[in-house]
Parts: C-alpha cells; sequence; structure tokens
C-alpha cells in the first residue's frame, strides 16, 4: 500500500487527483494540504510513502516544500509548464505529471514508486522526464533523450536533440540516480549516454576522444576510454 498526501492549492485539482487515484487500490491518501506549509504539518502526521506536490503555489513554492522533504519521501511533481529550475535528481522526483492529469499518465507514474519506503538514491528508469526549459518553452524530456550531461558550476547543461537546457544538479548527484547500463562519466566534466556514442578514437596528448551522433566531441580519459570501448563490446 503506498501511502500518499496531496498538496495543491486548487481544490478542483486536489478533488481531481484524489477521484483519479481512487481507481488505484494500492493507493490510500492519507492527507491534503492547500499550501507548502500545511503540507509540511500534514507530512509530519502522516508520514506517507509519496506526495503529489503542485509546483507553483503561493508562500512557499512547491519545489521549497520538495528541498525540505528531500531524502525523506518520494515526489510527484504536478506541473503547467513554469519555468522553474528543477533539482531534478537531487528531490527524489518519481515522475512530473503536466496539469490536466490524466489517468493513463499517472498509472505510468504509479508504477515508478519503489515498493519500500523512501529514504536512499534509487536509480531512475530509462524513460524518466526531466522538465526542461528552452528558451522561453518548457518541456519534458526522457532521459533516453539526452545525449550528455556536462557541469556548469553548480548546474549541470543537458544536451538533447530540442537543444541545451540547465539543470540545478551536481554531476556526482546526477550520476547516482542513472543506470550504469545505460550512461558512462567520460570525464570529471561529462555523463554520456551510451547510446549516443558513434564512436572512440584516440588523440595525441588528451587520451581518447568520443564522437556522438550529434557530431560532438568528448574527451575521454585513458583509462575510461577502456572501460568505455569494453562496455561498447569494442574490445580489442
Amino acid at each position: 500500500m503506498i501511502r500518499a498526501l496531496i498538496v495543491d492549492d486548487e481544490r478542483m485539482a486536489r478533488a481531481e487527483l484524489r477521484r483519479l487515484l481512487q481507481a488505484h487500490a494500492d493507493v490510500e491518501i492519507v492527507g491534503e494540504a492547500a499550501n507548502a506549509e500545511e503540507g509540511l504539518k500534514c507530512f509530519a502526521q502522516t508520514e506517507p510513502d509519496l506526495v503529489f506536490i503542485d509546483i507553483q503555489m503561493p508562500g512557499m513554492s512547491g519545489l521549497a516544500l520538495a528541498a525540505q522533504l528531500e531524502g525523506r519521501v518520494q515526489i510527484i511533481f504536478c506541473t503547467a509548464y513554469d519555468s522553474y529550475a528543477i533539482d531534478a535528481f537531487g528531490l527524489n522526483a518519481v515522475d512530473y505529471l503536466v496539469k490536466p492529469v490524466v489517468a493513463e499518465r499517472l498509472a505510468r507514474s504509479l508504477e515508478r514508486v519503489a515498493p519500500k519506503r523512501a529514504g536512499d538514491t534509487p536509480r531512475l528508469p530509462y524513460d524518466h522526464g526531466l522538465l526542461l526549459k528552452f528558451g522561453e518553452v518548457s518541456r519534458i524530456v526522457r532521459l533516453h533523450e539526452v545525449d550528455r550531461f556536462e557541469s556548469v558550476g553548480n548546474h549541470a547543461a543537458v544536451y538533447t536533440p530540442h537543444g541545451k537546457a540547465y539543470i540545478l544538479s551536481s554531476l556526482t548527484r546526477i550520476e547516482q540516480r542513472l543506470e550504469p547500463a545505460y550512461f558512462f562519466r567520460a570525464n570529471r566534466s561529462v555523463i554520456l549516454r551510451l547510446d549516443a556514442v558513434r564512436s572512440i578514437e584516440p588523440d595525441v596528448g588528451t587520451g581518447f576522444i568520443a564522437t556522438l551522433v550529434d557530431g560532438s566531441k568528448v574527451e575521454v580519459s585513458r583509462r575510461q576510454a577502456q572501460l568505455l570501448r569494453s562496455r561498447m563490446g569494442c574490445l580489442d
């Protein structure tokens, strides 16, 4: 049984989500809150396994609430594609639901909820969605669409077929959430998606160069290059 808490300032949105969750016998709604402050109190009283959080709320935002709950519970964000920078890898986000929430997407999100109580850092599924902003357009991009993550200060650049976006997360934190079967740490600053690597060639003085499907090139240390070649079946 998944014990769920709903935090949303819109009464109708809470009612609709509650209605949709009635179709899931393994979900018990243990509380509702109309803002983040109420959500914190309700969380302490009910100790849920999962919290549905509206991103944009008056007062404390849903992101600020999620930050306070970090590592203590799994979270599904509800969003209307607002332009927030989300630490998707640090806030234990299971998924993002775009309002109005539809039954099929809710069901897929619930399938991602780990059966055990949160508190660890589970790996994200290959089709996990990231809420990214490209200029004035926000969209949800799946991990299998990401070519690489690159460290930029306390942010990370995310390279996708839609362009480059930024998330507020360290590369180490990102690596902890990614499945090693699909992603690879090329050097201190870059994580590659294995399926995005087209070729690996020696490069004088720098070790190796990985060429990606979009034509971009990434330096790979000699030690990591041998491991990468092995992972890709390029054994000598």
